[in-house]
């Protein structure tokens, strides 16, 4: 296909053109028109189908919602200044906790003229004989830009199973990404398909307030308490008086999460001294602190991550009262997902209005419209059933627009055999397309990584205006390479060996591929570095053509 029919809409003449368009107005899409718009002098549009900021943190209102970096590393550290003044008050963030930030940041900036709400991108083609990507909304405009910036978030495509009988349901049915504001739980009969990181909150949160509250468990969970609590003032003092060093560590660190990963082999300490370190880090509390600060080999070691499993095991038979209850709430597979802090999560089971239902030894039959139905012939009746089911991650949001690159590709063909990228901002064959954690990019807490893609992606957009480059993609060949590298870092750790959302496994169907760089973001920042020291190795790059129309149109 040599033109597309969108192509030839480039001729329209009620195409609105910019030098930018972002896709997403959360942590990545802010700070890409921050850096677009303010230090590049380029004309920036950027579009979000919520009628508010904040990407994930405007559509997860559940509740419970909760973050599980900590607050002095889950910010912005670009803004110096805001982060001396913003008021720091306790240890993770709730939902309105960041929105209120996020809100503040656009504010503070005035970038929300250049935000356009309530837009949802239905499709995006790269035009060939202009360099240029066209750009169609769900109202029916029309755009154009020579960069096309996706800033769609790891989390955001949801995902509800398509179990039998789904339609059947007369009560309220809600998915934790979607929650609405007039959601009424209280004295109701509830019940919660899914038991992660969201199902853990919602549950935790809601068994207070609800009549009865059902809890459809597939997979039992390792998750250790958050330790969620306020600051004191010394504390706060302390992360502003040392905010130089903090970010440097973050960056300069594996996880990014603030603390020093510990390097010490979990079998190298006594019995003793092992419970007593897992026990400290329980007491302080935090899901990555407990996997990766106290010993340097769980995720990587199998005899060192059973010691863990025990651990966490020892916990639930001591906090659950009902023995059979314990039995269904102890994981038997290795500890090697994303790991899960809660509030009070086991302890939530011993509330007299909660029941548990294992729904992998006794699945779901059928949804009905009283509620669901399990292979033992017992009807579960709700008033309200939340799916707590997660996301279609990483590549979930590319799928569900219509993104073609060169000679008309879709990226659901492209990436047919699972996602890919050349350093996760990049992909073959999708010219000047640049992806804020885009797939195979590092698994660590999501904003400082966020600022490195962006920081990296705008540097290589001010080189090319500056030499008056018009388009630039990865060298055939390059994608495959990251792929390759990737997929050895992964299978070098117990991730690789377990069914998790990290590698697809969450969505029938879907390829069981390698979605994460594993390797830290220090590590992938110095490789990012490499390359753009070495003239953007891996990239090539076209000349502008004084034939081009927009190019012909100047700066803004």
């Amino acid at each position: 296909m040599t033109t597309s029919v969108l192509a030839k809409r480039s001729l329209r003449s009620d195409t609105i053109h910019y030098d930018a368009i972002i896709i997403g107005a959360g942590f990545g899409g802010i700070y890409m028109l921050k850096k677009l718009r303010d230090e590049l002098g380029l004309k920036v549009r950027a579009f979000d189908k919520a009628a508010g900021v904040g990407g994930t943190w405007y559509w997860n209102r559940y509740p419970g919602a909760l973050s599980d970096s900590e607050s002095f590393v889950y910010c912005f550290s670009w803004d110096r200044e805001l982060c001396q003044e913003w008021n720091i008050t306790t240890r993770y963030l709730t939902q309105p906790q960041i929105l209120s930030y996020m809100n503040h940041v656009v504010d503070r900036h005035d970038l929300g003229k250049d935000i356009q709400l309530e837009t949802a991108i239905s499709s995006a083609e790269f035009d060939e004989e202009n360099s240029c990507w066209l750009v169609n909304t769900d109202d029916g405009h029309h755009y154009s830009a020579k960069y096309l910036v996706t800033a769609l978030g790891l989390l955001s495509a949801t995902n509800i199973p398509n179990i039998k009988g789904l339609d059947q349901f007369q009560g309220q049915k809600y998915h934790t990404a979607n929650w609405p504001e007039d959601a009424a739980l209280e004295g109701k009969r509830v019940g919660v398909i899914g038991t992660g990181s969201t199902g853990c909150q919602v549950i935790t949160a809601i068994a207070p307030v609800v009549g009865h509250l059902t809890v459809f468990q597939r997979s039992a969970q390792y998750t250790v308490p958050v330790g969620n609590g306020p600051l004191s003032r010394e504390t706060i003092d302390d992360v502003k008086r040392n905010y130089d060093a903090i970010w440097k560590q973050v960056r300069d660190s594996r996880l990014a999460m603030g603390f020093e990963e510990s390097v010490v082999p979990t079998m190298s300490v006594s019995a003793e001294e092992r419970q007593n370190i897992f026990q400290s880090a329980w007491d302080i509390g935090g899901g990555f602190r407990f996997m990766f600060e106290t010993f340097g080999d769980i995720a990587v070691d199998e005899q060192a991550n059973i010691a863990a499993q025990d651990f966490v095991r020892s916990k639930i038979a001591e906090i659950v009262k009902d023995p059979e209850t314990a039995r269904k709430l102890q994981p038997s597979e290795l500890y090697a997902k994303r790991p899960l802090c809660d509030s009070g999560y086991y302890a939530t089971f011993n509330r007299e209005n909660v029941s548990l239902v294992d729904v992998k030894a006794n699945p779901i039959d059928e949804i009905t419209s009283k509620g669901i139905r399990t292979a033992d012939g017992v009807e579960h009746e709700l008033d309200v059933l939340i799916f707590a089911t997660g996301f279609d991650a990483v590549d979930g949001n590319y799928k569900r627009i219509d993104i073609r690159g060169r000679n008309g590709q879709s990226i659901k063909d492209h990436w047919k055999d699972g996602p890919s990228s050349y350093l996760a901002v990049s992909t073959t064959k999708f010219p000047n397309m640049f992806m804020i954690l885009g797939p195979n990019g590092p698994f660590t807490n999501l904003p400082p990584t966020i600022e490195t893609e962006v920081e990296w992606v705008s540097d290589l957009i001010g080189f090319m205006e500056e030499n008056e480059l018009a388009c630039v993609e990865p060298v055939d060949g390059k994608e495959q390479e990251w792929s390759e590298t990737c997929c050895e870092i992964a299978n070098q750790t117990l991730f690789a060996k377990t069914d998790s959302w990290i590698f697809g496994a969450n969505i029938p169907g879907k390829p069981n591929s390698v979605y994460f760089y594993m390797g830290g973001l220090g590590a992938f920042r110095e490789i990012l570095d490499s390359v753009k020291r070495e003239d953007y190795r891996g990239f090539k790059f076209k000349p502008v053509k004084t034939s081009n129309q927009y190019a012909q149109q100047g700066r803004h």
